[in-house]
């Protein structure tokens, strides 16, 4: 048996605790553990990739709007191929030299292997027992398969696979209406795929504001067919070759039929701790199979950690970035620093771009009353930049604490929305918490940031917001 300082099992965000912890002590010896190419899910197939997928994406889009700018341009042709190929250089550059580093560290062992508990502390990989009296278990996820007649039957692409896709379909079906199934439906109609999105929830997007989902599935109905309320009851193949998809509506029961090329299914992540047989571990899972852990990210087994969608919390990357800094806090300084889940912002890459932070109007009002809050609202083509900008509907939601002043949530649909809610999600950060920096601060002129600023100046009751977003006043 062999026995490390510590061990990481996953090559994401648990990179960091194992950096830090090796420049502290320069004698620790470690194991690193993947059974995946190094880098992590966000590196390999999820964060960076479809972001080099998807700003070409953005690009066509906004060629295409410069129409309405006057500017008469068209997009001649897209080269699929070359973007992909271009993705997938870029990723094995990277994870090449996160390899190489790995193997050439001399305080690292690196385990390109699969791994599995088989006592307390102690790991199985590549047929030799390891040992620590501290791990990170930094696992990821895996695509969700759900159980559909004949899915087993047809080929289909998931979110891990379809990054080796060499051809552009002429015809896409994607099962599912969350983020990963927005932003691929974004990327590859964009591309010139004629693409077909079958969400069974009755909003597409639905973790969203309904306001944001509303406007979304508007904006990007031009761009493909979104069909909301339809559950997928059966797949199989047609006479010519093609996918058959045949959804359900969940309120009327009719069926609607799909026919595609390709189809892929994008209906959200699920646990893949299994692998690591963590009850051997004495690590608790649960019912989903996400890794169960306290305030300090701490499991079930003393001085045993874990992060990122290991725990099925907040499946993003910076979240687990954020955590392995709580981690490392608890494994390394003793200094024993509660998670704070309090402002974890997300950004879905789509065309409009939208970004969130922290409570949605209902959340608020369940815990703050109706009195409580205050909700500011401002459109982007009603300040300067974004009526030069030509965009409409596009809008900053805020909501706010009536009696402190303190910042709850904000919503932004519209351009660079990843990049104006930041001014929000750095003051929920704050010891305040408030809205008085961007009350009292300057924002430049004419700038889209003055669309946050302005939505801060324009805070009314709720009754009042919903009076007046019915009405369409505002």
């Amino acid at each position: 048996m062999k026995a490390y300082d510590l061990i990481a099992v996953g090559t994401g965000s648990a990179m960091n605790i194992v950096e830090a912890m090796l420049q502290s002590e320069r004698d620790r010896k470690a194991a690193v553990i993947d059974k995946d190419e190094p880098g992590g899910i966000c590196l390999t197939r999820g964060c960076i990739p479809t972001k080099i997928l998807l700003y070409p994406a953005e690009l066509v889009r906004i060629v295409e709007h410069a129409r309405d700018l006057g500017i008469r341009t068209a997009v001649k042709r897209v080269d699929f191929e070359g973007i992909m190929d271009r993705m997938r250089s870029t990723l094995q550059r990277d994870i090449g030299e996160i390899r190489a580093g790995l193997m050439e560290a001399k305080n690292i062992d690196y385990y390109h292997a699969a791994a599995e508990f088989v006592a307390p502390y102690q790991l199985k990989v590549q047929d030799e027992i390891i040992t620590s009296k501290k791990i990170f278990l930094c696992l990821g996820s895996k695509p969700l398969i759900p159980k559909i007649k004949g899915l087993e039957d047809v080929a289909f692409y998931t979110s891990d696979t379809i990054l080796n896709m060499q051809r552009l379909p002429r015809t896409l079906a994607i099962l599912g209406g969350g983020y990963i199934a927005a932003e691929y439906g974004h990327f590859f109609s964009a591309m010139g795929a004629k693409v077909t999105v079958i969400g069974r929830n009755r909003r597409f997007l639905p973790a969203e504001e309904p306001e944001v989902s509303d406007l979304a599935k508007k904006a990007m109905s031009p761009y493909m067919t979104i069909l909301t309320g339809h559950e997928v009851i059966d797949i199989g193949v047609s006479r010519k070759g093609k996918k058959a998809v045949v959804a359900r509506d969940v309120d009327t029961g009719e069926t609607e039929k799909v026919t595609a090329d390709e189809v892929l299914v994008a209906v959200g992540r699920a646990s893949n701790a299994d692998i690591l047989h963590p009850e051997k571990g004495g690590i608790k899972v649960d019912d989903q199979g996400w890794i169960v852990v306290d305030d300090y990210l701490e499991t079930s087994q003393p001085n045993v950690w874990a992060l990122g969608d290991a725990v099925g919390k907040h499946l993003f990357k910076h979240v687990a970035n954020y955590e392995s800094k709580v981690v490392y806090s608890n494994a390394a300084q003793g200094r024993k620093v509660k998670v704070n889940y309090k402002a974890v912002p997300h950004a879905v890459f789509t065309y409009p771009e939208i970004a969130s932070v922290g409570l949605k109007q209902r959340d608020a009002l369940e815990a703050y009353g109706e009195e409580g809050i205050l909700i500011g609202f401002q459109r982007f083509h009603n300040t300067a930049k974004g009526d030069a900008m030509a965009v409409r509907d596009f809008f900053a939601k805020v909501i706010v604490e009536a009696e402190s002043g303190r910042v709850l949530g904000a919503h932004i649909i519209g351009p660079q929305a990843s990049l104006l809610i930041q001014e929000i999600i750095t003051l929920m950060n704050t010891e305040e918490e408030g809205m008085r920096a961007i009350i009292d601060g300057m924002h430049i002129h004419p700038a889209l940031s003055e669309v946050v600023e302005r939505a801060f100046f324009s805070l009314m009751p709720p009754y009042q917001y919903e009076h007046m977003l019915k009405e369409g006043w505002i």
